[in-house]
Formats: C-alpha cells, sequence, structure tokens
C-alpha cells in the first residue's frame, strides 16, 4: 500500500460496489421490459439478442463497480492489475458464453425463417458454438499474457494427426456441411434411400442424419453414406405430390359413364379427406386392355407424402361402394385349365368374369 487505509476509503469503495449492483439491477429491470416489447415483434432474433444483453449488461455493471472500488483503495499496483485482470477474465467469460448462445440463436432463427435452409439442423448451430467459444478461449490466454502464437503453431501440428486419425468422423462432418449447403436435404423432408430406409428427416448434425420412419422409429444414418446413397426426396423441389390409383372396369362397362361416376368420386374425397388438394386437377387416363378388363389410371393431388395413404384409403372404399350401387364391374383376373389324360395343356381359353377364379375341366 501506498498509504493506510482510512474509512473514507472503504465508504467511497462500498458506494462504488453498491452503485455497480444497483445498476445491474436497473438494467435488468430495463432489458426485461424490453424483452416484453421484443417478443410483440414478428422477428425473433430481437428476443435472442435481449435475453444475452440480460445476462452480459448486469455483470458488466458488476464487474464496473468492483474495478471502481479496487480502484479507490490504496493497493499497490500488483494488486490492482491482478484485479483488473480477473476481472477481465470474468467479463470475457460470461461475454463468450453470451456471445456463443447468442449467435447460436441467430443462426437457428435464420434457419428456420428462410426456405431451402436447414431448418433445426444442429450442425450450423453446433459449429457456429464452438468457434465463438475457441475465440473467447484465445482472448482470455491473451488477456492472461500467455502467447497464443505457440499454441496455434501446436494446434497445427497436432490437428494434422487428429485429421489423420478422425477421417470417417471428418468425412461425416464434411459431408453434413455439404448435405445442407446443397439444399438436397433438409429436416422436415420425407426421403428414401435406394438401401430402403424412408422417413422424415428429423436433424443433420456433425456426424449423422436422423430419420423418422412412418412407424416413429428412429434410423440413424451416417453423412458420409447419406452422401454417397441414391435418394428420392418426395418434399423437394415442392412437398405438394400426385399419386397414382390402378383401377380395372368390365369390358361390357360403358366407360363415359364410369369415367362419370370416378370424377364424381374424386370430386367427393378431394373436398372432404385432409391433406387432399381440392385445387389439384385430377385426371382419369385409360391405358390397357387386359385379359379381364379394361384398365385405368386416377391421378391425384396430396398435401405431402404421408397423406396418401389415408386419401388411397378413403377413395378406394367410396369407389367400391360407388360402383356396386351403379351396377359397374370389377371383375378378377380368370381363366380355364383344360385338363388330359397324361398331360396338362396350357390355359388357353378366357371364360366369363362371372365364373369361379379357376374351373377345373376334366375329360
Amino acid at each position: 500500500m501506498s498509504r493506510a487505509l482510512t474509512l473514507d476509503d472503504l465508504l467511497l469503495a462500498g458506494v462504488a460496489l453498491a452503485a455497480g449492483l444497483v445498476a445491474a439491477f436497473l438494467l435488468r429491470m430495463l432489458l426485461r421490459w424490453l424483452g416484453k416489447h421484443a417478443g410483440r415483434t414478428r422477428w425473433s432474433g430481437d428476443d435472442v439478442i435481449v435475453d444475452a444483453l440480460r445476462t452480459v449488461v448486469p455483470w458488466a455493471a458488476v464487474a464496473g463497480g468492483a474495478a471502481a472500488a479496487a480502484a479507490v483503495l490504496p493497493v499497490t499496483r500488483t494488486v490492482q492489475h491482478n484485479v483488473n485482470q480477473t476481472l477481465s477474465v470474468l467479463l470475457i467469460f460470461v461475454t463468450t458464453l453470451t456471445a456463443a448462445r447468442v449467435i447460436a440463436g441467430l443462426v437457428r432463427t435464420v434457419t428456420t425463417s428462410r426456405s431451402g435452409v436447414a431448418g433445426s439442423a444442429t450442425i450450423f448451430v453446433n459449429i457456429t458454438r464452438v468457434l465463438v467459444l475457441a475465440i473467447g478461449f484465445l482472448i482470455v490466454l491473451q488477456t492472461l499474457g500467455i502467447s497464443i502464437a505457440p499454441l496455434l503453431t501446436a494446434l497445427g501440428v497436432g490437428g494434422l494427426a487428429v485429421a489423420l486419425a478422425l477421417q470417417d468422423t471428418l468425412a461425416n462432418l464434411f459431408a453434413g456441411v455439404h448435405i445442407l449447403a446443397s439444399r438436397t436435404v433438409q429436416p422436415g423432408d420425407y426421403i428414401r434411400l435406394s438401401t430402403g430406409e424412408e422417413g422424415y428427416v428429423e436433424d443433420i448434425n456433425w456426424r449423422q442424419t436422423t430419420v423418422r420412419q412412418l412407424s416413429n422409429n428412429l434410423v440413424v444414418i451416417p453423412n458420409g453414406q447419406l452422401a454417397k446413397t441414391n435418394m428420392t426426396n418426395y418434399t423437394r423441389p415442392e412437398q405438394e405430390l400426385t399419386i397414382l390409383v390402378q383401377v380395372g372396369v368390365g369390358y361390357e362397362s360403358d366407360l363415359d359413364h364410369v369415367e362419370r361416376v370416378t370424377t364424381e368420386v374424386i370430386a367427393e374425397v378431394m373436398t372432404e379427406i385432409t391433406g387432399a388438394l381440392p385445387e389439384h386437377e385430377p385426371a382419369i387416363r385409360f391405358h390397357t386392355f387386359g385379359d379381364s378388363r379394361i384398365g385405368f389410371t386416377v391421378i391425384l393431388g396430396v398435401g405431402e407424402f404421408s397423406d396418401q395413404y389415408r386419401i388411397k384409403h378413403e377413395f378406394i372404399k367410396r369407389l367400391h361402394r360407388r360402383y356396386r350401387e351403379e351396377g359397374i364391374r370389377i371383375p378378377a383376373p380368370t381363366r380355364t385349365v383344360a385338363l388330359q389324360q397324361g398331360s396338362v395343356v396350357i390355359p388357353h381359353q378366357r371364360i366369363d368374369a362371372d365364373a369361379a377364379a379357376e374351373t377345373a375341366v376334366a375329360d
């Protein structure tokens, strides 16, 4: 100490520290009020920023009060330097954690607000958070007077060894970044791989892609494997898609009548079933003279991939009931099998659709 500690010094130090605490309390109340107003806006980024400031600003006020209290006390330069350095490290630590949370929150906000960008993919958020924490750590070392140049050199050499040891992990990491950057797959898409896995993409992180099947089971696929596999994305470029339903009627049917009845059933299904697209113009296309029927295809529009099962279910039920009411027959394939003693003749004669599915005729 350069002089003896007096009561006035303690009083001034207490006032400075109390001022810092009061300022922290008032600033926190102000930021809470700003947070309520930010919650009324359409952009969610201001919520993230205000929430982060509610952590940093009060701590900064407390640190400022503590630094002012230390400055008015008659302490040596070494003690003053250590106190300031400790407060600086504490403030940098809090700021780094808050900045990591803010930037990660902003990245998540941007990705969820733009179409074609990774909606809930954690890979970008995690990479951003790690980068911010690493920068904060280097700033802390520099503040403590530790040179970071040798550390960076050692990290560069060590990073090469780690890269060689973690080839598969790094391959999955860069594959995940490539998948998201190319916008071929995003969380929420329904995909089907050539290896048979299919479902909704739940998340793409630094190592793997999680796919939720329609049975609610989760399939975990390494990003490297996903990037190499042939894949069908049923959500892009548009979520809406068309489905094909194959139908057949007897040769005696009036095809104009069949088309009219089928169109009425389609209109009923499209307006009453959830997931159907009433604005989508359906199509009926006759295409085949089959063995026992005239085949045609019904083309329907659905909102997204999983809606097709519900719509097909209702359409087939209602079409079958309506055909029965209208007297339109849906014949089953039938054949006549002629048997001879000592030999079997290849089926050659078509019988009427009203006959049994198989009729044995023996000599």
